[in-house]
């Protein structure tokens, strides 16, 4: 049995040996086994790099790019500033959060031209960002819907257009809803720009007329 004791300590030093107490500093980097992906070749913000020429480790983006969805100005803002030209761009107009005061407005801003580009914009914002889960009809039974127990908003659901039903989404209800989400939705404030975000609310009261008005 003595044996048997005397392996365990034995077994307990080396551990120790190798591993070090907890909070032990070391001049060297640490003996791992298994990193775990710990030690990573990788660059860090704002730090430099000799793995580049320039001697920084964060790149320029490549010259003349812009973010997704993200309109080419037409001119720079030292010419003069159009709100539209930035579509990220927040302020505390309608046009910017949906809003008329503390209610949510209803209709359009005088900012967007309604019109077929727009629903046909909306179509491709739609498809891309919000068919995933209120489905490409707006039945809220999109794919997503197979892999979860959440169950999305019918957006064709009856009253959801009619002012007179307390289930009706005004427009800009349905615009703050894309911008900051709601419940268990995620905004898509960061992903969508904000002319694109009215175009689909267009495209979303296209889908409602649609659904009330099936093509014989």
């Amino acid at each position: 049995m003595k044996y048997f004791f005397l392996s365990y300590i034995l077994t307990g030093i080396i551990i120790v040996s190798f591993a070090g107490f907890r909070g032990h500093k070391f001049e060297e980097p640490p003996f791992q086994i298994f990193n775990d992906m710990k030690a990573q070749d990788k660059v860090k913000a704002q730090q430099p790099s000799s793995f580049f020429e320039n001697g920084e480790a964060m790149r320029k983006p490549v010259a003349g790019t812009v973010p997704m969805g993200y309109a080419v100005p037409k001119k720079p803002a030292s010419e003069g500033f159009v709100a539209q030209d930035y579509e990220f761009t927040h302020g505390p107009g309608y046009y910017y959060t949906g809003k008329d005061g503390d209610f949510y407005g209803d209709g359009f801003p005088k900012e967007i031209k309604v019109d077929a580009a727009l629903v046909k914009r909306g179509q491709d914002r739609y498809n891309i960002h919000c068919a995933v889960c209120h489905g490409t009809s707006g039945d809220g039974k999109g794919v997503f819907t197979k892999y979860s127990t959440v169950i999305p908003a019918a957006l064709t659901s009856a009253g959801f257009d009619d002012p007179a039903n307390a289930l009706y989404r005004p427009d800009g209800k349905i615009y703050d809803t894309i911008t900051n989400g709601f419940n268990q939705m995620g905004g898509y404030g960061a992903n969508i720009a904000v002319q694109d975000r009215w175009a689909i609310v267009s495209y979303i009261r296209a889908l409602q007329f649609a659904a009330k008005n099936p093509a014989p």
